[in-house]
C-alpha cells in the first residue's frame, strides 16, 4: 500500500453506534470527531461522505472486528460488506484495520483522562475510531 499524505478518516462500526475519527494532515495525531447512530448502510454512507468532504480526507479506514485468534466473525463479514458498499460510491481508498481490543483501549484512555462512566459510554466509539486510526498509521 502506498503511503498517502493528508487527512485520513476512521470508522468504528457498531450495531448501534458508529465512531468517527480523523488524523491531522501530517498523520501525526488522531482525534475522535463524532458518534453517529447506526442506521442503514446508505444513510451511513451519506454521513461518511460529508465527513470526507469536511475534512478533505484522502482515505477511509474501517475497523475490522476479528476474533481474538485472528479469525473472522459475523461482524467481520458485515464490516467487509459495508466497506464494499463504500467502495462503490467513494472515490478515495477504503482500508480495513484489525480492531481487536480497541474499545477496551479506548475506555482505558478515557478513564485516564478523567471521564466518568456515563461520559465514557458517550465517547468510547469515537475514541475507538481514533485508536483504530493510530494503529493503522503506525503500521
Amino acid at each position: 500500500m502506498t503511503k498517502l499524505s493528508g487527512r485520513i478518516l476512521s470508522v468504528d462500526l457498531g450495531k448501534k453506534r458508529v465512531g468517527i475519527a480523523v488524523c491531522d494532515e501530517l498523520q501525526m495525531t488522531t482525534r475522535g470527531v463524532a458518534v453517529l447512530q447506526m442506521k442503514t448502510t446508505a444513510q451511513l454512507l451519506t454521513e461518511i461522505e460529508k465527513f470526507i468532504a469536511d475534512f478533505d480526507a484522502v482515505a477511509v479506514v474501517i475497523g475490522l472486528p476479528l476474533n481474538f485468534d485472528g479469525s473472522e466473525s459475523a461482524n467481520s463479514t458485515e464490516a467487509r460488506k459495508i466497506a464494499a458498499e463504500f467502495e462503490k460510491s467513494i472515490t478515495i481508498p477504503i482500508y480495513l484495520q484489525d480492531e481487536r481490543l480497541t474499545s477496551h483501549e479506548a475506555e482505558e484512555i478515557l478513564r485516564e483522562q478523567g471521564f466518568n462512566q456515563t461520559e465514557i459510554k458517550k465517547r468510547v466509539d469515537m475514541e475507538a475510531a481514533a485508536v483504530i486510526l493510530r494503529d493503522y498509521l503506525s503500521n
